[in-house]
């Protein structure tokens, strides 16, 4: 969510007191566009790790879009929407997770290197 500048980002462990998912995450949008754009960004990431959300709601309207990835759900609002349904008082009992503040950079593609067991490649000898 953070990658795609959502606001007020809340993950909360649900585990104990629901069995519906594990975690929700909750995150605000200034608009509708950035909400769908937000949902977007999460499933490419996820499906791209091999996992496929088992239901996604509210992209046409772009209020309020879920992603249910069966474990985590995630819930990407307008921000006035996520005032009037206030989710957080909802799962007041739950326990907030930390959200580090700067987005997830993908990891750089892992090189070779060349150790001392290894040798350098030789170049052929042309005759």
């Amino acid at each position: 969510m953070l990658d795609k500048k959502a606001l007020d980002v809340l993950v909360l462990h649900v585990a104990p007191l629901t069995s519906v998912a594990d975690y929700l995450v909750l995150g605000s949008a200034e608009s509708d566009r950035q909400t769908r754009a937000i949902a977007d960004h999460i499933d490419g990431l996820v499906s791209g790790k091999g996992e496929r959300p088992l239901s996604i709601e509210g992209t046409t309207s772009g209020q309020w879009v879920l992603l249910d990835f069966g474990d985590v759900v995630a819930h990407i609002f307008r921000q006035d929407t996520r005032a009037h349904y206030a989710l957080e008082r909802l799962w007041r009992d739950a326990k907030a997770v930390p959200v580090t503040e700067e987005p997830a950079r993908p990891a750089a593609p892992k090189t070779k290197r060349r150790t001392a067991a290894t040798p350098k490649p030789r170049a052929r000898k042309r005759g």
